[in-house]
């Protein structure tokens, strides 16, 4: 009997999210094994170590991703460190995950995808919501052929986590050049799901707007905010679908997330909320049946049978740990459906075609 293959030996780069959910997510999933720690501050790293029991840590990215014992280098880093990093890992013959958004515009994003390509090495983005138990049930349910020819899609977004009565989140975010913006940090979720579906976009057309372009900070000094809190963003698909994307941050006291796609033969919709503990509802109509009617859905779990860790973060570190469990079958020249660097490319096309339409581009072919 031959022996099992060992695990990829990952090594993470980023410790904030990467602890709290890109760690627990690997450990759900045996072929993977996360064996060490990278980030730029010392104790940071230190601290992640003591709590996630992993000795090996590192507080120079540059040689760790060189390291010959690591198959995966994640990048779990503010987002204007994604494309150097990515590189350099590429450049060692690493395959790579890297956290969306994946760059800062189309041109990093294009770079990192040709050049993953060209090293032949397996490569990922976290769009994981893909693979949350009602989008990864709808998606399936479309794809099998429930909407017929499909006319119309919506997908909403919104909460108040920018809006004046709340506190300021991490600076960057505000910032458009490092990163920063809700279109680029939850609007590409819904942009990543609705093109796995629809395939690609034809035109853009776009409003992208900062509503409140300073904050205050608790020690009374003022916050420049140049990064959107809220955008609604048309697409013209290729198939002739169109699709609105609104995404807001400044929803007082709101707390939603849709989805909603009507086509010839059907129409489905998801009510759910952006935070929060209750499941999301799903109805669908079919042509010749009266009513809309509720789908239910059984919840995929990891093969590995191992539970996420009961906290808040729970559903996003299953939902991660099925992407990466689909992701396997490329590291041996399977099919897989992990969302790539081609597909972080094309959201990053997607969003920089809506800034420009918002500027007064209008219409955006892409």
């Amino acid at each position: 009997m031959s022996a099992s293959p060992r695990p990829l030996r990952v090594g993470l780069i980023g410790v904030g999210w990467g602890s709290v959910v890109q760690t627990p997510a690997f450990r759900m999933v045996p072929g993977f094994e996360l064996a060490a720690l990278c980030s730029r501050r010392k104790e940071s790293v230190e601290q992640a170590g003591q709590k996630l029991g992993i000795d090996d840590i590192s507080t120079d990215w540059k040689t760790f991703v060189e390291r010959d014992d690591l198959d995966v280098i994640s990048i779990c880093t503010p987002v204007d460190l994604h494309h150097e990093q990515t590189l350099a890992a590429i450049a060692a013959g690493k395959h790579v995950l890297v956290e969306k958004p994946v760059g800062l515009d189309t041109a990093q994003t294009a770079e990192m995808l040709a050049a993953a390509e060209a090293a032949g090495v397996c490569h990922a983005v976290c769009f994981e919501s893909r693979w949350e138990p009602a989008r990864y049930a709808v998606r399936e349910l479309i794809r099998s052929g429930h909407l017929g020819t499909t006319y119309l899609v919506s997908a909403r977004s919104g909460a108040d986590f920018w809006h004046p009565t709340r506190g300021i989140q991490s600076e960057w975010m505000y910032r458009t050049a490092d990163g920063g913006g809700y279109l680029m940090g939850m609007g590409s979720h819904d942009i990543e799901f609705v093109c796995s579906m629809f395939g690609e976009p034809a035109a853009v057309c776009a409003d992208v707007r900062t509503s409140v372009p300073e904050r205050t900070r608790a020690d009374g000094t003022t916050l420049a905010v140049d990064a959107d809190d809220t955008s609604v963003v048309l697409l013209r698909m290729a198939d002739g679908t169109l699709v609105t994307i609104l995404t807001t941050a400044i929803a007082l006291e709101q707390n939603f997330r849709t989805f909603e796609a009507f086509g010839s033969a059907g129409s489905v919709t998801i009510d759910g909320l952006l935070m929060g503990e209750r499941e999301p509802d799903i109805r669908t109509g079919t042509a010749g049946v009266a009513g809309l009617h509720e789908f239910g859905v059984t919840p995929r779990l990891p093969a590995s049978g191992i539970e996420a860790p009961k906290r808040r973060a729970a559903p996003a570190i299953t939902a991660l740990a099925l992407m990466l469990e689909d992701w396997l079958p490329s590291f041996s020249g399977g099919e897989s459906s992990a969302p790539s660097l081609f597909d972080g490319h094309r959201v990053q096309r997607i969003v920089d075609a809506a800034r420009r339409s918002s500027a007064g581009a209008g219409w955006v072919s892409l």
